[in-house]
């Protein structure tokens, strides 16, 4: 299967998985979603390394416990989103991701020069259209109440541009994708039976199961698709297709939730999927080749 195909259909299952988090966050509280998306991966992953012959052995543990401390934060606040917001909204401002990392690059050039001279001024500039965009997307959430929501999944999306630079490390130290995966879905399994123990569990029903068991499903196919369309296509070719997830939530919201249309939503979403290629494109001249990771739900 080409590259853009694949980028596709894992962008396709990204979105349907972010339906199943909605419909299941009537059911079932966060923490309970997070700890079978991670069961779920989890199994999956291991089953696909032992089909490989790989091992889930690592020499540096300690890095795989930062990188899922903060993918699993961000895939927290994400999933509570999506249960508070409309579905492309919260999707739109976890896919920040790439311009949150513009700014770290910004941030890091301003320490490493004692002063702004070698910023590059492009950069700056996307990440100040990314936030236009932040504010047209939230703008439409403030007259339903909805603020605190908008923050907790714009924080989300900053925890994933963290999460990323620390698959980025773990890359160049030699750790296979699956492996990364397997640990990080480890560490949803832990966090969401933390948060299950200290806020309790809700019955099971058929549907509540189902919709659970596509969640880490959708998850762990749509991971292992954009893995592969990453390493065997280009980089900004398939971040470029990958903003297709939030065309696919907004048509998923407002076929199946009766989301709002407007004119700033769009808008916003439109600035944002632009500032996000820029900074992309912009990484990807500053980088080397292998620096460039697949994103992932967190």
């Amino acid at each position: 299967m080409s590259a853009p195909l694949l980028m596709v259909l894992a962008s396709l299952l990204f979105a349907t998985m972010g339906v199943c988090v909605k419909l299941a966050s009537a059911l079932y509280g966060t923490g309970e979603i997070v700890f079978y998306r991670g069961l779920v991966g989890a199994l999956f992953i291991a089953g696909v390394a032992r089909w490989r012959g790989g091992t889930l052995k690592t020499r540096v543990p300690a890095m795989h416990f930062w990188r899922s401390l903060t993918g699993v934060t961000a895939l927290c606040l994400w999933f509570y989103a999506i249960g508070h917001l409309p579905l492309a909204t919260a999707v739109t401002l976890n896919y920040m991701s790439s311009v949150w990392m513009a700014l770290f690059l910004i941030g890091g050039a301003v320490m490493l020069s004692n002063g702004a001279q070698r910023v590059d001024g492009r950069l700056v500039a996307t990440v100040l259209v990314g936030f236009a965009g932040v504010a047209l997307v939230l703008r439409p959430t403030l007259d339903q109440n909805q603020l605190w929501a908008g923050l907790v999944g714009l924080l989300s999306g900053m925890l994933s541009a963290m999460a990323y630079l620390q698959v980025t490390a773990l890359g160049r130290a030699g750790e296979p994708e699956y492996r990364v995966v397997f640990y990080f879905s480890f560490g949803a399994v832990t966090a969401g039976a933390a948060m299950m123990l200290w806020g309790g569990a809700s019955p099971h029903t058929l549907r509540g199961l189902l919709l659970l068991l596509a969640t880490g499903v959708l998850a762990a196919v749509a991971q292992m698709m954009m893995t592969r369309a990453y390493a065997i296509g280009r980089t900004l070719s398939n971040a470029s297709l990958q903003y297709l997830g939030i065309v696919f939530s907004f048509g998923y919201g407002v076929l199946l939730f009766d989301d709002p249309v407007t004119w700033m939503a769009v808008s916003g979403m439109l600035l944002i999927v632009g500032a996000g290629l820029a900074a992309t494109l912009l990484r990807s001249q500053k980088a080397p080749p292998d620096s460039t990771l697949p994103a992932s739900d967190s």
